[in-house]
């Protein structure tokens, strides 16, 4: 019997959690009882009974595998630390306790993967949510698409079943703030995208706030093209050319037409703000790649765990330095 894992990130899910379990279970058990399910879930330090309806699903049932953080690592990192821990022949990288993305394409998903397709993901064709944010989206990426060197597909988030094949290039990436979407299109294999409606919240509040959403458009900008340090550096040039220019026709129209000659006040103060605004622009992307650079030679585990259920613990020393992260029990 093949193994289907499906990894379900949660924070201050009380509301969700178990009706994600059962839906998926009930799944499984109608249309692929020839599949077993290991649903891993990762908690992110919730504060209200999350944990407690983990730990009473856990012992009922066996196959589900929980990990909990020792604090809030964020909603990829904690999925991607997940993700080290399953042992399925395919992965359902990400299904949203929430239920949003639809588990009920999952045995489609299946069918897809076992006629060849490695990546089977799911497209967000619809959506129910704001225009501003539609248009926001829209707009990331087509820019993450016009810098780097591989197609990240719009609307595609973590909701995506891939091959073991994939998996394991997936986990090879020892990424300090990963953005898994970015990582699974980088690592290529054959892909299929299937559409689907991305249902609204029905219980419980969303967790993402503008600004989460700003950080994670920045990291998927910088983590794949050094695209934005390479305009720096051509428009640099460009703009130092301008006013070489600018000095040069100034000196000449004082020599030869000294009337003529602009006073400069006013067109002193305003390149002032300009260089200095552009200068500003520069040293915050390069301060975004500092950063990256930074959180990555640091070598500081992805997530820190607090404790896991239902699973054995890393077999070899050497898988724990390659999962990048610490369990305290």
């Amino acid at each position: 019997m093949k193994r289907i894992s499906v990894i379900s990130p949660c924070f201050n899910e009380e509301e969700n959690i178990r009706t994600c379990h059962e839906t998926l279970k009930a799944i499984f058990a109608i249309e692929l009882p020839n599949y077993q399910l290991e649903h891993i879930f990762a908690d992110n330090a919730s504060t209200d009974r999350s944990v407690e309806i983990l730990r009473e699903i856990a012992v009922a049932d066996p196959n589900v595998k929980v990990i909990l953080n020792a604090r809030n690592f964020g909603p990829f990192r904690s999925l991607f630390n997940a993700l080290r821990y399953a042992t399925g022949d395919a992965v359902v990288v990400f299904m949203p306790v929430d239920l949003q993305d639809p588990p009920e394409l999952i045995p489609e998903m299946v069918r897809h993967w076992e006629s060849g397709i490695e990546v089977v993901a799911g497209e967000r064709a619809n959506r129910e949510e704001t225009k501003a944010l539609r248009i926001c989206r829209r707009l990331f990426y087509r820019i993450v698409n016009a810098l780097s060197d591989f197609e990240i597909p719009e609307n595609v988030g973590e909701f995506q079943l891939i091959d073991r094949k994939v998996w394991q290039a997936l986990i090879s990436h020892n990424d300090q703030y990963p953005y898994i979407r970015g990582m699974i299109a980088s690592v290529g294999f054959r892909r299929l995208i299937l559409p689907y409606t991305w249902r609204a919240r029905k219980r419980g509040i969303s967790k993402n706030n503008a600004a989460r959403l700003i950080d994670q458009a920045l990291n998927g900008i910088f983590s794949f093209t050094d695209v934005p340090l390479r305009i720096c550096t051509f428009l640099g040039v460009f703009v130092a050319f301008l006013a070489i220019l600018y000095a040069v026709i100034s000196v000449l129209v004082g020599l030869f037409v000294p009337g003529v000659a602009p006073r400069g006040t006013m067109t002193i103060i305003a390149a002032l703000f300009f260089f200095s605004g552009v200068q500003l622009l520069f040293i915050g992307i390069v301060g975004e790649y500092i950063t990256t650079i930074h959180a990555q030679v640091r070598r500081g585990p992805v997530v820190v765990e607090r404790e896991r259920i239902n699973i054995d613990a890393p077999a070899t020393s050497a898988r724990a330095r390659m999962c990048g992260s610490s369990e305290v029990t």
